[in-house]
């Protein structure tokens, strides 16, 4: 693995039902792909190869406009290095609920 990706979608829609149903869309769509993926309140961080995640981002503002908003805006954090990422696991655990800090 040698890079991970924070991927947020905020779909122009008119109501909060069209939002979620956007943004569910494009999760799913994520998920497909099988990778180590992340779901957070305001974005999805996904793990995996540099090239597989550029496809992954290039699709995500296309699948939430195909599911019925007239636009998107996306931001995208990218982090790379060829010899390796730290996994999200590595950089969270000591946060996660029920584990002493």
């Amino acid at each position: 693995m040698n890079a991970s990706v924070a991927i947020q979608v905020l779909p122009k829609a008119a109501a909060n039902q069209e939002t979620i149903r956007a943004v569910d869309a494009v999760i799913a769509y994520i998920k497909s792909f099988g990778l180590h993926t992340e779901v957070g309140p305001f974005e999805t961080t996904v793990e995996g190869d540099y090239e597989a995640l550029m496809e992954i981002v290039k699709g995500c503002p296309r699948v939430c406009v195909e599911a019925g908003v007239p636009g998107v805006m996306t931001y995208v954090k990218i982090n790379y290095a060829p010899a390796g990422v730290l996994t999200m696991e590595e950089k969270t655990a000591k946060h996660r609920e029920g584990e002493a800090v």
